[in-house]
Order: structure tokens, then sequence, then C-alpha cells
């Protein structure tokens, strides 16, 4: 069926200008279409990914991946992290007091939640550092009056940094007062994630004397090595410790908003690649009309020995070509897209003064993008094979034409 006749006769026909101006023109929208489905599904599988990998490598790396509870706190946190650390997939751990509660600025009331924490071990199992000043977690060390704000908690209060807030924290009880602490903000940071819309950072032990237990810590966080091993971790951790000990992973906090990825990335993917489908089953019409228009050089081909299978042959090969030709080039614009959209939306939004994604109802405030080589590989073989495969029925017919039939008027 394949062979170099085939294969030359089918690009001939493929690549040919010539011919009814109707059929080429069917031919080029057939091409279209499988361009603009290729890099479309490239461009959104790979915003896809980008969300996918700025929820691992954005927001969490600055909320705990693993942590480690006591129903009455934890006393001496120092033990309990070198036990933690001990674990094989623990890469480091950090102690924090967790307040949930309002902030308090020029009459604007916030729902907030604080940590208190140690800026030194806080920079082994967060990222936090690096959206900072220079020195400015080191603040927290020295001053229990010091906070750090993110860039959305802080524009809802309408402060700026050396700007002045109270905390309200709850003590519990139908009648305990609650808590407050007068704070001054000394950074803010901003990281282009929903953390950014009610996380405050402060002094571990000034945040511990707001709780029900002063002096004591709320958990232990850690890292992992491996994000999809948290759970175990955690469950391993749980039963070598002490009764009252439990834990919980990020997949307790933020596997909603993953899972909600993964499923949108496959659903997403389905919807386009039967776009890609409907694109390449459009060569079907297309080439149905090749071979209604080239019926005559058919049967001459037949006349001069051609077989069948290199009739079919022809008609594959020419699928093949055009499927490839849109393929490559749906497949660099798609790449190209990818590359240039997160810059190209942020210039829009600029341009427009309108924001598209906000933190506070997507994981974060700007459009990322990521190219899995391995997703564009996938895209163009289906995309190539569907073409070959809508081939074939063109091709059958066009083996089935009688070379005294088609030359009885010529």
């Amino acid at each position: 069926m394949f062979n170099r006749f085939t294969v030359k006769v089918g690009a001939r026909y493929a690549l040919a200008r010539g011919g009814s101006h109707l059929v080429s023109f069917i031919s080029r929208m057939s091409v279209g279409g499988l361009i603009i489905s290729v890099a479309l599904l490239i461009t959104v599988l790979s915003v896809m990914n980008g969300f996918d990998r700025e929820l691992r490598e954005q927001i969490l790396q600055l909320m705990p991946q693993g942590t480690i509870y006591n129903y009455s706190g934890i006393k001496n946190p120092g033990a309990v992290m070198a036990q933690i650390e001990d674990h094989p997939e623990v890469v480091a751990s950090a102690p924090y007091v967790s307040l949930e509660g309002l902030m308090n600025a020029r009459g604007k009331v916030v729902p907030v939640q604080a940590f208190g924490v140690v800026p030194k071990q806080e920079r082994l199992t967060s990222t936090i550092d690096k959206f900072l000043r220079l020195k400015a977690l080191d603040a927290l060390a020295d001053d229990p009056r010091a906070v750090i704000l993110g860039g959305a908690l802080a524009q809802q209060l309408s402060l700026d940094v050396g700007g002045r807030l109270t905390l309200i924290v709850p003590r519990g009880g139908a009648r305990g007062a609650p808590n407050t602490v007068a704070l001054t903000v000394v950074d803010i940071f901003d990281s282009g994630t929903e953390v950014d819309q009610h996380l405050a950072l402060m002094n571990l032990m000034a945040a511990s004397k707001l709780t029900l237990h002063p002096g004591m810590v709320s958990g232990i966080r850690f890292t992992v090595k491996d994000l999809f091993k948290a759970n175990q971790t955690v469950l391993d951790l749980a039963a070598q410790l002490p009764v009252g000990y439990y834990g919980r992973d990020w997949m307790r906090t933020h596997g909603d908003v993953y899972q909600a990825i993964q499923m949108s990335k496959k659903l997403v993917a389905l919807l386009l690649l039967l776009l890609i489908g409907i694109a390449a089953f459009n060569l079907i019409a297309t080439l149905v009309m090749v071979v209604v228009d080239k019926e005559s050089d058919i049967a001459i081909l037949r006349t001069q020995g051609a077989r069948r299978g290199d009739i079919v042959g022809i008609f594959v090969v020419q699928g093949a070509i055009i499927g490839l030709l849109g393929t490559v080039i749906g497949a660099l614009l798609g790449v190209a897209l990818s590359q240039v959209i997160t810059s190209a939306v942020a210039g829009l939004e600029r341009l427009t003064g309108i924001q598209f994604l906000h933190s506070d109802v997507y994981p974060v405030s700007y459009l990322p993008s990521q190219i899995l080589w391995q997703d564009v590989a996938y895209i163009c073989g289906s995309a190539v094979v569907l073409s070959v495969v809508a081939s074939i029925y063109p091709a059958l017919k066009a083996a089935r034409i009688e070379p005294a039939q088609a030359l009885r008027y010529e």
C-alpha cells in the first residue's frame, strides 16, 4: 500500500495548488480548523498546568504541607520537632501559633488568620522571605508588636508599612472577653495567591499569649520531599507520637483546589480533543471532493498499472500530510501562545485597568502557564492519527473507481 510511488503522488496531490477552487477552499478550511484546534488545546492545557504548578510551588510553599497538633497545645515544641525531622520524608519543621480573629484599622474590620512564627525556623519551611524586604521577617523576633500582612488584606484595611491596627482574638466560651493587641505593620507581602487575602504573621510568643494556652504553640508545620506522600507522612508521625497528637496534610486544606484543577484539565482536554476530531474528520469532506475532482486522474493511474492498494495509499498519504501540516503549524502556534499568554494578559490588564483574575476567587491573581512537552506530543500524535483515520473512507472510495466508467466521457 505504501511505497515510493504512493508517497510521491500523495504528496503531490496534498501540496498541489491547482484544481478546483472549491476543493482548494475546503482543504484550506480543514487545515485551518486543525491548526486552531491544536493551538487552542496546547494553550489551554498549558494554562491548567500553570495553575497546578502555582498551587504546588507558590501556595503550598507558603502554607503548611503537613502539621502536627496536640489537643491541649504543644508545651515542648523542640522535642516534637526533633522526632518529626527524624522521618525520612520530612525536610524541615517549624513551630507556629494559629489565631483566627478580626483586624480593626480606621474603622474597617476584616477577618484574618494570624500565625505566630519564629523567623529563623520559618525560613526553612516557607518561601515567604522572597516576597519581603531584606530582614523584614527578622523584625518579628525583635518586636512583639510587629506584624506582616498579605497585600490584599492590607488593601482591605487601607494600611501601608508603618500603619497601626488592632487584632481581636476570641478567647472561647460564652463569657470570655476577647483578647486584643495593638500591632504595627512592618512589611506587606504580595505573592499573587489566595494567601494574600487573609494571612498575617507575627511574633510567636506574642501570639501565644492571646490563646487559651499561653506559652504553648498550636502545632508544628513541616515540609516534605514528595507532596503526594504528605498524607502518609502525617499518619506515620501521629502513630509514633504520644497519645493526644494528631495531624493534617495539605490535601485537607487545599485538596479541593487541586482536585478541581485536575478535573478541569481532564474535561477541557477531552472537549478540545473532540474539537480536534471534528477538524480532522473535516478531511473526509476535503478528500471526497478531491476524489470527485480527480476521478479521471485516478482512472489513468489505474490504466497505467496502479493497484487498488496503491490508490488507497495515495489518499491516506495525502490525508496524513494535510494532518501533519496542520498539526505542526498548530503546535508551533500553541507553544508560542503558551509562552506569551501570561505577559499578554498582564499587559491587557494594565491597558484596560481591569483585573481578570482575583485571588479571592481563583488560586492566583494572574494567568500562569507551563508547557509540558508530553502534552504537546500527545496532542500532536492524536491529531495526526485522527487525520490518517479520517482519510481511510475517501481512500477506499477512490480505490473503487472503475477506469472505464470514469473515462467514458473524457
